[in-house]
């Protein structure tokens, strides 16, 4: 097996050095683009690395959009995508079972407002009950990859994307009425105690 690199490439409109969403493993970025000889054959294969997950990937060339590779997603989506947090989350009467199985195919997708999504839909707020660990497991995965591309398209840090999808997902209307129900009972608590 030989490896050659090529530092300044440019295939299939994906080019070193540029950043990708990658559907099963998230936001990455393409270090090179080599050729590399496998039984015989000669591959020109993407070098994707994954940094938060310590993790390098090699894509063949010509299988880069067939695997689902994309560029990050334009500022409009990302618009798009937070607003899609505002709106009341969309929980179908199925089996947790077959549930779980849509919401790992919409986070394997790749497709930032199915992502989305599944994070409008599996959050909770302080005031609703508890996740249990499957519920949790997918929430938070779809969250980190919503967070990182959102990082990734607008030039912030991961903090400053998650604090931007907490205060979309603030706006819902059933988390606004929660929070009004909330400081009512507070208020009517406190006027109990000052009579």
């Amino acid at each position: 097996m030989t490896t050659a690199k090529k530092t300044t490439a440019a295939r299939q409109g994906f080019k070193t050095g540029e950043a990708i969403v990658y559907p099963a493993h998230g936001v990455g970025r393409i270090t090179a683009i080599e050729e590399q000889e496998i039984a015989g054959y000669k591959l020109e294969l993407f070098v994707v690395s994954f940094e938060k997950d310590k993790m390098v990937l090699r894509v063949p060339t010509a299988k880069a959009n067939s695997v689902g590779m994309r560029k990050l997603a334009e500022p409009e989506l990302v618009k798009k995508a937070l607003d899609v947090l505002t709106g009341r989350a969309r929980v179908k009467r199925t089996m947790w079972s077959r549930r779980a199985q849509e919401y790992e195919a919409k986070i394997n997708s790749g497709d930032l407002i199915a992502v989305t999504e599944v994070v409008r839909d599996l959050y909770r707020s302080d005031a609703q009950p508890e996740q249990s660990y499957s519920e949790r497991q997918l929430y938070e995965a779809a969250l980190d990859r919503v967070v990182r591309e959102i990082a990734a398209v607008n030039r912030i840090t991961d903090t400053e994307s998650l604090k931007l999808i907490e205060q979309s997902l603030a706006k819902s209307p059933r988390r606004a009425k929660g929070a009004e129900a909330e400081a009512d009972g507070e208020d009517l608590q406190d006027e109990a105690e000052a009579a």
